[in-house]
């Protein structure tokens, strides 16, 4: 399998993971996007909490230019670490949430 597709197929299942410890409540509905052409996937929620509306993204990755990026994360694990512990070097992992600026301080790439 080559780098690409093994990014993908870790992202989804880090996705697949977080989707699985989620929150299940009826009305409010667990989305999980994968779009390989663009390598964009997410994690999102969707629904009703009583006359509240949920919605948005709970986790967001981005793999450009070999790169795996954190867009977003909502969630309280650092995704990180687990892409690390699952294969990724640091070099390949970019905190997209944080600013170049802040990125050069962190132990992976600055993008």
């Amino acid at each position: 399998m080559d780098k690409l597709e093994q990014y993908r197929q870790i992202i989804k299942q880090i996705l697949q993971e977080h989707a699985q410890l989620s929150r299940n409540v009826d009305a409010v509905k667990i989305q999980l996007i994968f779009d390989s052409e663009n390598d964009h996937y997410q994690l999102n929620y969707v629904g009703w909490e009583g006359d509240k509306r949920v919605f948005g993204p709970v986790m967001h990755f981005d793999i450009e230019e070999g790169k795996i990026w954190i867009q977003y994360n909502g969630t309280e694990d650092s995704v990180a670490e687990q892409l690390v512990k699952m294969g990724v070097p640091n070099s390949d992992i970019v905190i997209g949430f944080h600013s170049p600026f802040k990125r050069q301080f962190t132990e992976y790439s600055v993008g």
